[in-house]
């Protein structure tokens, strides 16, 4: 699967109660070392380590990765370029989230948190020992400075994430607080505590442009530096021995190796060869076909030199699909977008190109309670309620079901059915059998852009099949950065894309599918929608005071979303395949939100 990056997203509950207008005064009242939303947080403040980390590690050795594709910049906050995948590693947040809770985060440049009673605030208490890798400290000035200019020169989906807080100001030597704009946002607090933190000193210096690429790296706080760069091809990251952070509970038995380094391939299949040919070490493999057909070819993996291993997991599965972008007028009719999804045959390609080895997706939140199911009832009809006019009746009497096939490739009778949609909304055959628009007299034709070959064979079918019922569709290969920018630019009319969720759904939301996001450059609001209800319901999710009221406003988002039909449902797994070298050890205790391969194994020792 593609992999698309999300800011990530939680909640929290009220920590501590004290006035707005003596923040600065109560400095250390109610400090607490970390936050949850669903009542006490596993870890207590005399813990050691996370269980899914084995403290005893040894450190050393190196990681080699691999990513598909290439890189022009070490920055990643910003529009421009194409970042280099591992940069993360070398700078930090202001907590840290487990990976086997839902939604809780830990002190790491925080030291403590403390929050409003009635949620107006949040205030963080910076560790003093906190250092840049050029040995200056972590202070006030560089969280407001982060946030300022990530709100404002960032890409724009900082913006939607911190639109809800009024201001940030240092209130102390060691402590900064961000006021909000309203109190009904329960996740924000955790939200400011995922905040990058960034060396001021080093960006503010004269010539210095945040908003340009470069491929000079900058002093972060993380435990690696970046050691060497060779643009496109490869990068190489190096434990920082004096990192400050090395011994505090949230990093014990992590950050193991001392080089991490990672490759770049022009595409998956020469990435897999690699593998075989011990150039990196690790794969986590996305294609059904090479996890079902190359690897038991390879010498090493007959020997048992490369282990392969599958690795079940609680993550969300999120949409991947065949996004529609409603921007063009091709896919401006609900009757087409429809149609469109008639001519998928899923099942037959399961079977023909992935082994039936995935499981259709159902749902933009697919594999968590969060997603809709049967007809809406209780809450989420009373939420869903209001805009029985704006919504199609059937999104109250029927279930929302995909067109299913025998799996044969015979689906003629889903074929009809697009026809027969098509014809009832007025879209008559032209003189080349391609379909007409009644309004605009325009041909049903669009161009399905990629950037990844893997998807071509899933593809060709697909068009077959539109064919038959009018539409006519091309398939367009692109270099990675021509596919960054045009995503950026939303200069495409279908594209294949993972739309990923947390266990958490909140502030993102509005990024994804808010209307005062549709024509923001550089937005997850891929699909350019523009619609009332979706906007409404967004902010229900955003406000939910509670469990109960998130899963059913979202549950109501996610079916309004389903009937509009803006995308082609794809697939899932809910497993990591993984293909490695036998030269690492892991943590007995896996964690069920993450793979955590980077920061908790290590290499065995010789």
């Amino acid at each position: 699967m593609k992999q698309i990056l999300l800011i990530a997203s939680f909640m929290v509950l009220p920590l501590c109660a004290f006035a707005q207008d003596d923040v600065a005064a109560k400095v250390n009242a109610n400090a607490v070392h970390a936050m949850s939303l669903h009542g006490d947080v596993k870890y207590g403040a005399d813990f050691s380590h996370f269980d899914y980390t084995n403290p005893d590690a040894p450190k050393g050795g190196t990681l080699r990765m691999h990513a598909v594709g290439t890189f022009d910049t070490l920055n990643p906050f910003i529009l421009k370029g194409v970042a280099a995948a591992p940069v993360s590693l070398t700078y930090e947040t202001l907590t840290e989230q487990s990976d086997d809770e839902p939604f809780s985060a830990y002190g790491l440049l925080a030291e403590s948190m403390e929050l409003a009673e009635d949620n107006s605030f949040i205030r963080f208490n910076l560790r003093k020992e906190a250092r840049f890798h050029d040995g200056k400290p972590v202070s006030p000035d560089d969280v407001v400075w982060s946030f300022e200019t990530l709100r404002e020169k960032g890409q724009p989906g900082y913006r939607a994430y911190y639109n809800d807080v009024e201001r940030v100001e240092k209130t102390g030597d060691a402590q900064v607080t961000f006021f909000f704009k309203t109190t009904e946002n329960k996740e924000l607090p955790l939200i400011i505590g995922q905040l990058p933190v960034l060396a001021k000193h080093y960006w503010t210096q004269e010539g210095r442009d945040f908003t340009e690429t470069t491929l000079e790296s900058f002093p972060g706080s993380g435990p690696y530096m970046v050691s060497d760069v060779d643009p496109g091809k490869s990068l190489t990251l190096t434990r920082n021995k004096e990192y400050w952070g090395a011994d505090l509970p949230v990093n014990r038995g992590r950050y193991n190796f001392d080089v991490i380094t990672m490759d770049y391939y022009r595409d998956a299949t020469v990435a897999v060869e690699a593998l075989f040919a011990d150039e990196y070490d690790f794969r986590q493999e996305n294609i059904a076909k090479s996890w079902a057909t190359a690897y038991d070819k390879a010498q090493a993996v007959k020997d048992g030199r490369i282990k392969k291993e599958v690795i079940d997991h609680s993550r969300p599965a999120g949409m991947q699909a065949f996004v529609m972008n409603v921007r063009k007028p091709v896919f401006d009719d609900v009757a087409v977008r429809r149609a469109v999804n008639y001519a998928f045959d899923y099942e037959w390609s399961n079977r023909q190109f992935a082994f039936d080895s995935y499981t259709r997706t159902n749902s933009f939140f697919e594999n968590s309670e969060l997603a809709s199911s049967g007809v809406p009832e209780g809450a989420e009809l009373a939420l869903l309620e209001p805009y029985r006019e704006q919504l199609p009746e059937s999104l109250f009497e029927e279930p929302f079901v995909l067109p299913e096939t025998d799996g044969s490739g015979n689906n003629r009778t889903q074929l009809r059915e697009a026809i027969r949609i098509l014809e009832e909304a007025g879209y008559k055959t032209g003189p080349d059998g391609i379909r007409l628009d009644p309004e605009s007299g325009e041909r049903l034709s669009f161009e399905i852009l990629e950037n990844q070959p893997a998807f071509e064979r899933w593809t060709l079918p697909f068009i077959k099949n539109l064919k038959k019922i009018g539409i006519e569709a091309s398939f367009r290969l692109v270099d990675t950065a021509q596919y960054q920018n045009r995503i950026t630019d939303f200069d495409y009319d279908m594209t294949v894309l993972v739309i990923p969720q947390s266990l958490s759904p909140g502030n993102e939301q509005r990024e994804f599918w808010h209307s005062s996001k549709a024509d923001v450059s550089g937005s997850r609001n891929y699909i350019g929608i523009k619609d009332e209800v979706v906007d409404a319901l967004v902010e229900k999710v955003i406000s939910a005071p509670d469990r109960e009221a998130l899963v059913n406003a979202t549950r109501a988002l996610d079916r309004v979303l389903l009937w509009q039909y803006y995308v082609v449902p794809q697939w899932h797994l809910n497993a990591y395949r993984l293909a490695y070298w036998d030269r690492f050890g892991q943590p007995e205790t896996k964690a069920p939100y993450d793979l955590n391969l980077i920061d908790t194994w290590w290499a065995k020792q010789p």
